[in-house]
């Protein structure tokens, strides 16, 4: 297919698709899926090699938000059955910690609900990020905190975090219909604020909320310019008690599908599989591999995740090797403090969604046929239970 040999050409050069290709991609049919996922595969190994990143939640604070996210457990009047706990200790969280770092994680991700942390919290994640960094030598540390204050993410940088995530989750054009307390421009601020004091900026999106493909493709491209290494591409989980809780819409195509768009676009950084890939990609979450070189091990925030022996079994019956804390994820490029100088294909969009080459390709001439509306599983989402913020051992 034209189309697939023009993105894997781009691909490898760290060209930006077209928006008309992006949403090719999307619209491809299930004929052809298993040549997306081969073609997306082709750049995903060039970058990354056939290496997997494992990271590992701790929810430091769970429940009672004051945000309105429609998609989230922990909002404002959710009256989904999740874990409400205030902050961990840092000897608890480091403890949580230690279990999905002997599992094989690289990257600890640190989570609190909230609108934003206050300067007392900064103070207490910093702690808990020197007690995890004292305890397991070479683990990165994301804090993941919400919304930012001027200063906060150099403070959260001296106290020794490598990243901080902050997902823009969907189009700025649709912002507003899934949440009303904060504005996609707070995201985007926050994401900057971190990127500007040093740390590596994570961010990501959620499908499956009804969004349409131009959306998927509006987030995508916005997260390409705001040079995001890491992006994390959620599949929602539809919590009972949530206003999306009636939101079934995605299949595992529909999923290898979003996830290649987003290597097409984003060739070079780190896309990871993150919540929801039981639920929605199922037994097919082994080719998605092929696409994505990161995911989560064990549970997430307030849902759990297919047992962590489950996650490695997986990672080695598809031909696939744990990343190691030695390895440098990121090829050297999107590191080099000089990148900025080399202009087009750095790991951001060269200028306000331009594009860097100007070969087209052909777009497939038949639209492909509607999916049926899938039937919803219920029965896959299960609430956390164990792990951080119990006396139950977490999944790791």
């Amino acid at each position: 297919m034209d189309l697939l040999n023009t993105l894997v050409e781009k691909g490898l050069r760290r060209e930006l698709p077209s928006r008309e290709e992006a949403l090719a991609v999307l619209a491809t049919s299930d004929d052809d899926l298993l040549d997306v996922v081969a073609a997306a595969g082709k750049v995903r190994r060039q970058w990354f090699g056939r290496r997997v990143k494992l990271n590992y939640l701790v929810n430091l604070k769970s429940g009672l938000c004051p945000e309105d996210c429609s998609y989230c457990s922990q909002r404002l009047g959710s009256k989904a059955e999740i874990l409400k706990y205030t902050w961990l200790k840092p000897d608890e969280a480091s403890k949580a910690a230690a279990a999905g770092v002997a599992g094989g994680a690289k990257r600890v991700c640190l989570v609190a609900s909230g609108r934003g942390p206050t300067d007392r919290d900064v103070d207490r994640v910093g702690k808990t990020i020197e007690a995890i960094k004292e305890q397991n030598e070479g683990v990165e540390v994301c804090a993941c905190l919400g919304l930012l204050s001027d200063g906060q993410a150099e403070r959260l940088r001296e106290a020794g975090a490598d990243a901080y995530n902050h997902n823009l989750n969907t189009s700025e054009g649709t912002y507003g219909d899934i949440t009303t307390t904060h504005t996609y421009a707070d995201r985007v601020d926050t994401v900057q604020k971190a990127h500007a004091a040093g740390l590596s900026a994570c961010s990501g999106l959620i499908a499956g909320m009804g969004e349409s493909d131009e959306d998927l493709v509006d987030v995508v491209y916005a997260l390409r310019e705001l040079g995001s290494d890491s992006v994390p591409v959620n599949f929602l989980i539809p919590f009972e008690g949530t206003p999306l809780a009636k939101e079934w819409n995605l299949t595992p195509q529909r999923c290898l599908r979003i996830l290649a768009m987003v290597r097409f676009v984003c060739p070079d950084v780190e896309v990871r599989i993150a919540g929801g890939r039981e639920v929605h990609l199922r037994s097919m979450q082994p080719l998605a591999l092929h696409i994505a070189n990161s995911i989560f091990l064990g549970d997430y925030l307030t849902s759990e995740g297919q047992a962590g022996k489950t996650d490695l079994d997986m990672i080695a019956d598809a031909g696939f090797e744990v990343e190691g804390t030695g390895t440098q994820t990121l090829p050297a490029h999107r590191v080099d403090v000089e990148r900025e100088a080399e202009g087009c294909g750095t790991g951001s969009s060269c200028g306000s969604g331009s594009v860097c080459g100007s070969a087209t390709a052909d777009v497939p001439a038949e639209p492909a046929a509607t999916a049926e509306v899938p039937e919803a599983r219920t029965d896959l989402v299960a609430v956390r239970r164990r792990g951080a913020g119990t006396d139950l051992a977490p999944n790791a």
